[in-house]
Order: structure tokens, then sequence, then C-alpha cells
């Protein structure tokens, strides 16, 4: 049979697509997105939906044959805090929030894969059971871990993991397969200078965390240039500062996020190393006192051998074009998911032909629907694997 949408059942994905654009919500918060899914799962018939005990987020499953494996797809259901730019019909209906990222067409894209799938077990054709992952909060990097802490994958005990994300560089369709690391892996952390606040006309009677601050951001720039192999890939960006309000009044402590981001874990090791020197040691010089608070590190997207055999058989069987890329220093939570089983993980290319390419979290990002047919039967082919 067919593994692949019908015009009539692409145009039900298209408009779930669209409505999930229209109501966007962020992490943790994607109350209506979730019933949403639970609708569209529950109309289709051999998919039952598991009961996780997730506050947003589900896992369904299709069973096959009782000497199939256990396939895990997987898509991101939140979207980002932004201003939507790009007018259309379905733009965001809320303020400050959209889907900049195209988590919609994943969700959506996976929504088509279990129409399909439903098809195909139906007329007694699915061999392997079938799992469909839809995570909360993968911005922020914190839904795999909820997912993985909950012991939910424990007892599925997956054999495979699949997803992808849209590509907006990559020619609409197309489909990237990449052998080895494809996103860098990165930790996250908050810095807090404490220092002495006080009048601004006496600052000998202060200890001034913003002038340690200043220090701080400036010394962190040393790592990447001074502190990595130049043949490694690596960033560091303090993305956050604040502190201080009144204009006379010294501040008695400064807040700041950043973050590392590396294909490389050697790489990484240091930079979080030098971080943390480079902190202490310049907090200290300036007579304040400093904290960090390390957030959970993310491993590096990575395709083993073995996994690209199995996910390029599947992208060759779509018929779709396929083509290798450089890896990204952009990061994707889906990297844990090789904690607990061989993964893989595609781009598709996704900006509208004849246009030019809207970065990933830019306010006029927008996506070419028609790849929802290219992302399902992927889905679908990956899930057949023998």
């Amino acid at each position: 049979m067919e593994y692949r949408l019908t015009e009539k059942e692409f145009e039900y994905v298209q408009a779930f697509k669209r409505d999930l654009h229209m109501h966007p919500e962020t992490a943790h918060h994607e109350f209506r997105t979730t019933e949403k899914i639970k609708e569209a799962l529950s109309s289709l018939p051999g998919i039952d939906i598991l009961d996780t005990g997730f506050r947003t987020g589900l896992i369904a499953v299709i069973r096959g044959r009782e000497e199939g494996k256990k396939i895990l797809l997987r898509a991101d259901i939140d979207a980002i805090v932004q201003n939507e730019e790009y007018e259309s019909p379905w733009k965001s209906q809320t303020p400050g929030v959209m889907h900049a990222c195209g988590h919609d067409l994943h969700t959506s894209s996976l929504i088509g894969a279990a129409v399909i799938l439903s098809k195909i077990k139906a007329a007694g054709e699915l061999k392997n059971t079938v799992y469909l992952l839809f995570q909360p909060a993968e911005e922020g990097t914190t839904g795999a871990r909820m997912v993985l802490d909950s012991g939910v994958l424990d007892e599925i005990k997956p054999d495979m993991c699949f997803g992808f994300h849209n590509w907006p560089k990559l020619r609409s369709g197309t489909v990237a397969c990449h052998k080895g690391v494809l996103m860098s892996g990165k930790r996250n952390f908050t810095i807090n200078i404490k220092g002495s606040g006080g009048h601004g006309s006496m600052p000998h009677l202060n200890i001034d965390p913003i002038v340690c601050s200043a220090a701080v951001i400036q010394s962190l720039q040393t790592v990447v240039s001074r502190n990595m192999d130049p043949l490694d890939s690596a960033v560091l960006s303090v993305s956050m500062i604040e502190g201080g309000k009144p204009v006379n009044v010294v501040a008695d402590d400064v807040t700041m996020t950043a973050t590392i981001r590396s294909l490389s874990d050697k790489a990484l090791d240091r930079a979080i190393e030098r971080v943390e020197s480079i902190t202490m040691n310049t907090a200290h010089a300036y007579e304040c006192e400093a904290e960090i608070d390390w957030k959970e590190r993310i491993p590096s997207v990575f395709n083993t051998d073995e996994m690209y055999e199995v996910a390029l058989r599947a992208a060759e069987e779509t018929g779709a074009e396929i083509t290798d890329v450089e890896p990204s220093l952009a990061s994707e939570d889906f990297a844990l998911y090789r904690t607990v089983a061989p993964s893989f993980f595609y781009w598709i290319g996704s900006t509208p032909e004849g246009e030019e390419p809207e970065d990933l979290h830019r306010p006029r990002f927008h996506t070419d629907d028609s790849i929802m047919k290219t992302a399902a039967e992927l889905f679908v082919r990956a899930a057949m694997t023998e």
C-alpha cells in the first residue's frame, strides 16, 4: 500500500498545523496543543494513548506484530517568546508567542505519519510497534530530560529513535542525512556576582559588581580564542546581564546568563573548566563573590554509522532529494534519546520555493507546508525499518 498522505489527508494535516500556528504555547505550557494532539490521535483506529503522567505532551502507541521492533518517533511541540511579523491568515493570535522554530510543522508531520501508520495497521501490514512521542519543552532543552526522568522509555525500551528538524537553508523538501556529529553539545549557565552596593558618590565604600561583571564578560571572550584548539568548533555567548536601577546607587549584585556550545566533548569540558576558573578568580580580584548555576549538559546530536545506513535507506525510499550537510552549533535535546536507544536525526529543507531563507527564531520565519508530505512519509519509512 501507499506509505504517503493522500491529498485529502494532507489538507487535514495542513489545517492541523495552521491551527497550532495560530495558538502557540511555550515550553511546559502546551496544554491546548496536547489536547489537539489527543483529539487527532483518538480519531484514528489502532492508536492508543499511554498514561505517562506528563503535564503536557504525550506518547501514543500503534502496536505491530510481536516479532517486530519497537520504534520511537519524536516531534517537539512548543513555541518560543517572539512577536510574529510574517502576515498570513494563520498568524499567531497569542501576542509575544509564535512558532518561530517550526515545531508546529514537526508535530503535524508526526500526526501525518500516524494517519498513514493507522492505515498500515488496519491492513495488517504493520510488523513493528511504533511509539509516537510528542515532546514538550525542547526550547530550553528540558523536555527530553523530563521524558527520560519519567521512566516511560525504560518501560518501552525502544530499539531505535528517529526525529527531524526543519532547516531553512536547505532547498524545500530536501532530506539531509549526516553521519557523525550533526548538532552541538551545550551547557547553559547563570552567573551571579555579589558585591556591596551603596551611594554612587562614594565608590570607595562600595564593592561594585557591575565593574566586576564587565571584567568577567571580557575575560570569558578569551575561552574560545585562547583555550580552544583552533581546529575545534566552540561558541561562548553571554546573552543577558541584569543588575542595578537607580542612577546614583551601586548595585548589590548582577546576574548574567550564558551558553557554551561545541561539537567536541573535549572542547566543551575545557570551556566549562575555564569558565569556572575565570569567573571565580576575577570575582576574587574585584573583592566580589561569584556563584555559577550550571544547567544540564546536553550532548551533541550524533548519528552513528549503523543508524546512518538504516536512516539513509528510509530516506531513499521516500524518493526525496538527499544531501549531506555541515554540522551546526545549534543544539537539540533529541540528543538525550541516544542514551536509551540508537537514534538518528534528519534535517528537512523548509523554505518556500523562490524565497530567501528566514532563519529559525526570527519574527518572519515561516515554512513550506508541503514538506510535511515528505516528513510524514520519512517517519513512516523509518518506522517500518526491518
